[in-house]
């Protein structure tokens, strides 16, 4: 598969690798750089406002709505494979706090402890793992995964306030610890089901840095029509499983 080289249309890329360099460039990772330079709440306090209603009544309604789609998938998963039907896994959100996200196990049991045997078999490189045909996906882990169904219940992340629709994908706290300076600019947003790197590429794109200009292109732009209009975009990438791991 080529990688997407394309960026996505109708949105801002000025100034982005001057301001990553400025970042890359300061004594040590500092989160109050963050906090005074990309906090959305204090820029757009209405809209920041907004978002957040928004995220908790669409939330709700989702569970409420998928309820009979999220009891099938985990007996599905209960009879497919030995194991717990959710997964819960560390992640770093805003401003690099951690919390628990929720996914269904797609999996086998205890598939973290091989993850040291296949990185040598990485596609990307070491601040993400990706890899098709990954051996420690189960039969029902496929489907899952092709359509996305793993990752709904990261609406009650969502209701929790530690996710919103739409953000920077939350990373693991061992990438964390690889980071370069610059790659803290990710921790400006509050992290998201979806967003600007599922929409133009998902698996497609291999490059962390391609990852990292997307994640502050959505920070610096950020608006609800942007939200919405990445919500709408996400639909048929989701239903016809575009560039699906």
């Amino acid at each position: 598969m080529q990688l997407i080289q394309e960026k996505p249309e109708s949105i801002e890329y000025n100034n982005i690798p001057s301001r990553i360099e400025q970042f890359k460039n300061a004594r040590k990772k500092n989160y109050k750089f963050l906090v005074r330079n990309f906090n959305l709440a204090l820029e757009k306090p209405y809209q920041w406002m907004l978002k957040r209603i928004f995220d908790y009544c669409a939330s709700f309604a989702g569970i409420i709505l998928i309820s009979p789609l999220l009891i099938l998938t985990a007996i599905l998963i209960k009879l497919d494979s030995q194991g717990p039907v959710f997964y819960k896994q560390k992640r770093a959100g805003l401003y690099g706090k951690e919390f628990e996200m929720y996914k269904f196990r797609s999996m086998k049991k205890n598939a973290d402890k091989e993850l040291d045997k296949l990185k040598s078999q990485n596609q990307t490189n070491e601040l993400m793992f990706k890899m098709f045909n990954d051996p420690r996906i189960t039969r029902i882990g496929k489907f899952i995964r092709k359509y996305s169904i793993d990752e709904l219940p990261q609406l009650f992340n969502v209701l929790r306030g530690e996710m919103s629709l739409v953000g920077p994908r939350p990373p693991l706290p061992g990438e964390v610890q690889l980071y370069e300076k610059q790659h803290y600019l990710r921790f400006g947003a509050v992290p998201g089901l979806t967003g600007l790197w599922q929409v133009s590429g998902r698996s497609n794109v291999k490059n962390f840095n391609t990852v990292l200009e997307m994640d502050y292109t959505y920070i610096k732009n950020w608006n609800l029509f942007l939200d919405f209009k990445l919500l709408l975009k996400t639909v048929p990438v989701v239903l016809f499983a575009k560039n699906s791991a």
